[in-house]
């Protein structure tokens, strides 16, 4: 789309890339009301098809932009002086980025999580199986990326990008189609009502009962298995001496509870759903350190592209060239590589000196995805040196529109670095969630996922462009709108990297002083109902979780 805006719209490069990437913040912001209205009510069946309905609607309105020709401003091949598109043409660009948006926050807390729940990974089911789900959810999700980069982006620029556009569209029915035939044979969740109002029964709750006392003993708080069972098929959660200030809410007092059934959850609420809003609670700094990432690579795919666009993209002892947004599939062969590889050597190469059964746990996939990253965003700034130098030396400096003579292929290894972290910080932050969240809540905990990309994205935006407002000042602007050579986008990759390397900090911090859910699960003859209860210390708990791979249940 970046290609879209500067191209065909003859949008500047800043205001182009930020337009794409508040569009993509929004679109990460919407999941949480998906995930809402699953987790509620709707299921995540019914929020897949809803959300894909309206995110089809979308992809029809930017055919519209890409066919009639009304809706672009005229051609600018030299790209000089280049009349930007009218208010009322980018507007319907904007209605097609905003129904995506919208029928993204149906798709991407749900698919995930409803793949999974058909699965079933977390623990006798994931144990019996030598592969990890999320690693080939990813692989997938990356196979369809490859073939938007390849045929589809060779169909824009050859053909035309009504065609373009039109194929991804078809695709999109087509599956829709295939995945609602498929609905009898699929395992769905009943919903129980809203999560958030769980969570604010135990808060109200804790509230008015803040001076009674904890017991010692946490049997003696109120336990209800017929009231959670609903909430709780796969195990109930095990009380946790973290957070005791919520316990508060499962004391049971003379005012507090009464005969009836069930009591009223505003007065009194189970361990079980008081260790739901702890889990959440011990979510949210590791949450947090996804954040300043995201905001460090919100712009680097655009600004590769336009580094790709000023390079010599021709294929050696070819004439054929390189779209410059096809060199992301590098970045994506890499990550096929390096996820294909993870189960089968990696996997085994850690369990040998972890003896973890995953080999690393998801906290310490994550912070090992985070360490790469910043060597990604180190070698970007290093192959920039490079690509202005060549630049000075063929004096084509005040030439924007001129071929460097410096191959494409020297940005492989930044991309490549870059897909290489998205295999451990991806994924490991799919599988943290989802393991770590209460089972009710799943597509709610999987909207954290994306909201951190909304945060992200945004403060991406907020950080551009204060770069270029503040910079334009100084010896020269380290984003230029029209002429990179001009620029100094080094600056800007070594600036985002010390800010990774911060992050990396509190992160290792946050991760060392997390604990992991503790879960009771129903033993083999859990049809009489038999359970594997295991009550532990803070420190106990964390160390039996981590032996499990990302502590999904402790048995």
């Amino acid at each position: 789309m970046i290609t879209y805006l500067t191209q065909q719209l003859n949008l500047p490069l800043v205001k182009a890339s930020n337009i794409l990437t508040n569009f993509s913040g929004a679109a990460a912001f919407t999941p949480l009301i998906g995930a809402l209205l699953s987790d509620s009510f709707a299921g995540r069946f019914s929020t897949i098809i809803a959300g894909s309905v309206i995110y089809e609607l979308g992809l029809g309105s930017i055919i519209l932009s890409a066919v009639l020709p009304g809706l672009r401003p005229p051609p600018c091949p030299t790209q000089a002086n280049c009349k930007e598109a009218s208010a009322v043409q980018l507007w319907v660009v904007y209605a097609s980025l905003l129904l995506t948006s919208l029928g993204s926050g149906g798709i991407r807390p749900c698919v995930v999580t409803f793949a999974a729940d058909q699965l079933g990974v977390t623990g006798k089911e994931a144990l019996s199986r030598t592969w990890n789900f999320f690693n080939w959810y990813y692989f997938c999700m990356e196979m369809a990326s490859l073939t938007a980069l390849t045929f589809v982006v060779y169909v824009q620029d050859n053909v035309g990008w009504g065609w373009g556009l039109g194929i991804p569209t078809v695709a999109m029915a087509f599956s829709v189609v295939i995945f609602v035939v498929g609905s009898p044979y699929y395992r769905k969740e009943r919903r129980e009502g809203s999560p958030l109002v769980r969570l604010a029964q135990v808060i109200v709750a804790s509230v008015r009962k803040r001076k009674a006392i904890v017991p010692a003993e946490s049997g003696l708080l109120y336990q209800n298995k017929e009231l959670d069972a609903a909430i709780s098929s796969h195990g109930r959660l095990l009380h946790t001496n973290q957070f005791r200030w919520f316990d508060k809410a499962a004391v049971v007092t003379d005012d507090g509870f009464t005969n009836s059934n069930p009591p009223n959850l505003w007065r009194l609420s189970t361990v079980h759903r008081v260790e739901e809003i702890k889990s959440i609670v011990r979510m949210l700094p590791i949450w947090a350190a996804a954040i300043l990432p995201i905001t460090a690579y919100s712009h680097q795919q655009s600004f590769s592209i336009q580094q790709a666009r000023t390079m010599d993209r021709r294929l050696a002892g070819h004439s054929v060239q390189i779209p410059p947004a096809t060199m992301s599939i590098f970045e994506i062969l890499t990550a096929l590589l390096a996820v294909s590889l993870y189960d089968r050597l990696f996997v085994p190469f850690a369990r040998r000196f972890t003896r973890n059964p995953a080999g690393i746990t998801s906290l310490q996939r994550i912070g090992v995805g985070f360490s790469v990253n910043i060597l990604g965003t180190l070698v970007s700034a290093l192959v920039e040196i490079k690509r202005k130098s060549a630049a000075a030396d063929h004096n084509l400096i005040d030439k924007p529109t001129a071929v460097i003579p410096m191959s494409v292929f020297w940005l492989v290894p930044q991309y490549s670095v870059r897909g290489l972290a998205a295999v451990f910080v991806t994924v490991g932050k799919l599988e943290f969630f989802y393991d770590q969240s209460p089972e009710s809540m799943r597509s709610t905990a999987a909207a954290l996922y994306w909201i951190a990309m909304a945060v992200g994205d945004y403060g991406g935006t907020l950080m551009v462009s204060l770069i270029h407002k503040y910079t334009e000042k100084g010896d020269g602007n380290w984003i230029p709108n029209r002429n990179l050579n001009r620029g100094r986008l080094e600056y800007y990759f070594f600036f985002v990297s010390g800010l990774q390397v911060l992050n990396l900090v509190y992160y290792l911090l946050c991760s060392r002083l997390y604990t992991y859910k503790a879960l009771e699960e129903l033993s083999e003859g859990g049809e009489d109902g038999d359970l594997l209860e295991l009550g532990m210390d803070e420190n106990h708990s964390r160390s039996m979780g981590e032996s499990n791979g990302g502590g999904g249940t402790i048995k």
